[in-house]
């Protein structure tokens, strides 16, 4: 393979300092999305050094986060010169969102009649304030407010295996770059209320349905800002 020109370096804000403990499980969740959230983009290297004073570790823990990203397709390993961006599409952002869009579906719609009143008041509480940090523009606050959310339905359906998977698959979903994807806050916040409203209901098909169309709508979100990025342009 030809050696591809180096892109300008863009700067990133430095993360809080990894948690010796799983080091190369963090390293590879950081690059993971750098990757997703087009921060890094085919045909560029990540190169270990600059990720090692990123995360404040060192060099080793990092090359092992990065064979873990290389076995799941996400990076590819040039003999004598490193770590390469694999190339990432759209549709494959689709196929993401397809299966964990099925997953969430299905655990929501378990859930909607197990959740006691108690469990609606959280989700309530729970979106308010999700609410009022989108309206004063709380990135970091609308992320861990949408984990909680996520979390506790997935709970409330009470299987541990399709949880499992479930994790599996929001792995590839951005968390610490969510400002740079065009409608990913907002859609983080006001696809709830549809949600909302069939758990109220205790309707578990609408709450599927509306469950669907949320994860489609995120996994549509991040799909055209990959392909923008693909094409040269800004993202939305």
């Amino acid at each position: 393979m030809s050696q591809a020109s180096s892109p300008p370096r863009r700067t990133r804000s430095r993360p809080a300092r990894v948690p010796k403990r799983g080091l190369p499980d963090e390293v590879a969740t950081y690059v993971r999305e750098l990757i997703m959230s087009g921060q890094l983009r085919f045909p560029e290297f990540v190169r270990l050094e600059r990720i090692a004073d990123e995360l404040g570790v060192s060099v080793t823990p990092v090359r092992e986060g990065l064979l873990t990203l290389r076995a799941e397709g996400l990076l590819q390993l040039e003999p004598r010169r490193g770590f390469m961006v694999a190339p990432l599409s759209g549709d494959d952002i689709r196929d993401l969102f397809w299966v964990q869009a099925q997953l969430e579906g299905e655990l929501v719609a378990r859930a909607t009649p197990r959740l006691t009143e108690q469990d609606l008041a959280a989700l309530d509480e729970i979106q308010a304030s999700l609410a009022a940090a989108l309206a004063d523009n709380r990135v970091e606050e609308i992320e861990s407010l949408n984990h909680e959310f996520h979390n506790l339905l997935a709970r409330a359906g009470r299987s541990p295996k399709l949880t499992w998977f479930l994790a599996q698959s929001v792995k590839h979903t951005p968390s610490r770059f969510y400002e740079t994807i065009g409608g990913w806050v907002q859609a983080s916040v006001n696809d709830h209320y549809p949600i909302l409203e069939a758990l109220h209901a205790r309707d578990a098909e609408a709450a599927r349905a509306a469950m669907l169309a949320h994860i489609h709508n995120a996994g549509e979100l991040l799909s055209r800002h990959v392909d923008n990025r693909l094409t040269g342009g800004q993202a939305d």
